[in-house]
Parts: structure tokens; C-alpha cells; sequence
């Protein structure tokens, strides 16, 4: 019997080992296909909303990562590398806990964008908000660049966009119409 539970346990471990490989390669293969998009909710930021009276030119007013949170966005950026994504089209939302966690990845030069930004204070912006990311999508997705296209932003903006929750540094793996609108999505909890 005891045998019989080793070659089980092996035969479930082969089995998990290329299931991984497989969704390693379909994530890298997916993200470079220019119909997907990674959505990622910036890393752990203590607290909930930002103090009033925020600035986002001044990092100290706002709510930022804190020492957790820097190390997640580093292993994320490890975990992206093992997937097969060593370089990316990074873009931000203009917040530090945003930008620290897309500089934290380090998988390429960060770029801010507005259409990234939260709208938390401000929920009547969510309609427009989420047209803004469509067409930042689809300008990025329709140019000639190849690159994977990670956009990190928050938790407001990927609900609004996907429908779903997601936690501090969870991905969502979006694939897009033309016209940047989704069509389909898939979680990547934080690891």
C-alpha cells in the first residue's frame, strides 16, 4: 500500500508540473498575442482610501505601500519572470502605491497614465474613467508594440472594467476586443 501512495503522489506531482508549465506558457503566450491585457491591483498600501487632503505630486500625503507591500510587488515581478514576462509595456495610474509597485516589478520602464487612475473619491467618474482605460487599451494593444501590456491601477478601476473583486497585488489576465472592451478574463491571485 505504502508504494502504491508514492506512485500515486508522483504520478499527481508529474501531472501538476505540466499542468504549471501550461499555464506558465499560456499566460506569457497570451499576453503577447495582442488581444490580452494583465490588470493588476497595485500591492499592499496599509490603510483604506487616502488621507484628505492628498496630493498625487506628494507621495507623503497619500496612502502608500508599505514594507509588505514592497516586497510582495518584487515577488510578483519574480513570479512574472517565471512565467516567461522578463520585459513589459508597464503602464500606472499616477498614485505612488501604484507607480512603487509598477517600479517594484521591474520588468521594464514604468509609464503613467491618468486613464489609470483611482476615481475612489469620486465614483460618478466610473463610466468615463473605464472608457478612458478602454481606448488606453486599445491605442497600446492596435500600436506595433509586442510587448506584454501590464497595466497596474486599483481596485475601483479593474471592478468597474472586469466586474470582479480583486485583492492588494492579484492580476487579472484580460483578453480584449478591438476596441479595448473585455471579453474575457481570468484571475492570478497574488503569489
Amino acid at each position: 500500500m505504502n508504494f502504491i501512495n508514492i506512485l500515486i503522489t508522483a504520478v499527481l506531482s508529474i501531472a501538476l508540473s505540466l499542468f504549471s508549465l501550461t499555464a506558465n506558457a499560456n499566460l506569457a503566450s497570451d499576453l503577447n498575442d495582442g488581444q490580452h491585457v494583465l490588470l493588476m491591483r497595485h500591492a499592499d498600501a496599509p490603510g483604506y482610501g487616502d488621507p484628505k487632503g492628498y496630493q498625487l505630486d506628494k507621495c507623503p500625503t497619500q496612502r502608500n505601500l508599505g514594507d509588505y507591500g514592497k516586497k510582495q510587488a518584487v515577488a510578483i515581478g519574480d513570479w512574472l519572470k517565471n512565467q516567461g514576462i522578463t520585459s513589459a509595456n508597464v503602464i500606472s495610474s499616477q498614485w505612488c502605491r501604484c507607480t512603487d509597485t509598477a517600479k517594484l516589478l521591474n520588468i521594464g520602464p514604468v509609464q503613467i497614465s491618468p486613464a489609470l487612475g483611482s476615481f475612489f473619491d469620486d465614483m460618478s467618474l466610473e463610466k468615463q474613467q473605464t472608457k478612458e482605460l478602454e481606448k488606453l487599451i486599445q491605442s497600446n494593444l492596435n500600436s506595433n508594440n509586442k510587448a506584454p501590456l501590464i497595466l497596474v491601477t486599483h481596485h475601483v478601476n479593474i471592478q468597474a472594467y472586469t466586474g470582479k473583486v480583486v485583492n492588494v497585488g492579484d492580476m487579472v489576465l484580460v483578453k480584449v476586443n478591438k476596441n479595448g472592451q473585455r471579453l474575457s478574463h481570468q484571475i492570478y491571485p497574488s503569489p
